[in-house]
């Protein structure tokens, strides 16, 4: 997972950290396997992975209590193979089932685009994002 992570921060994120090395360092921090593990410790995270051909290609988590995708990350190999939209789909059907009539997230500047053709919005204004902008975006999911 780690190495999904930081493949896909590093790879398809240079829009958002712009290759500063300060940026990345401080984005990746915690996308180390130490961190994964302590990912795994936090109360009310639901983390989910993404698998071609029984390899972790995508990770994501969700923070159902409050109605939020806090991560959507795919391998910059297995980028354009329906991966992401499957994990996001799954994602936001578990917030559904858990009763999250509007899910939100933050997107980054490189996911809008995906996220938009997904069916989510902006909300009113940027945001502050792993040292860049970020944008709010929301969805009705019911």
């Amino acid at each position: 997972m780690s190495r999904v992570l930081i493949a896909s921060i590093t790879e398809l994120c240079a829009a958002d950290h712009e290759n500063r090395p300060e940026r990345l360092a401080s984005w990746t921090a915690n996308k180390t396997p130490d961190g994964v593990k302590a990912m795994f410790a936090q109360p009310g995270l639901s983390l989910l992975v993404g698998e071609l051909d029984g390899q972790v290609v995508a990770v994501g988590a969700t923070i159902p209590a409050k109605g939020e995708i806090a991560l959507n990350y795919v391998d910059p190999a297995a980028r354009f193979r329906g991966v992401s939209k499957a994990l996001l789909s799954a994602m936001e059907y578990g917030l559904l089932r858990q009763s999250v009539a509007e899910a939100r997230l933050t997107s980054t500047i490189t996911a809008r685009a995906f996220y938009h053709a997904a069916g989510w919005i902006d909300d009113d204004a940027r945001v502050a994002c792993q040292g860049g902008e970020g944008y709010r975006m929301r969805k009705r999911l019911a």
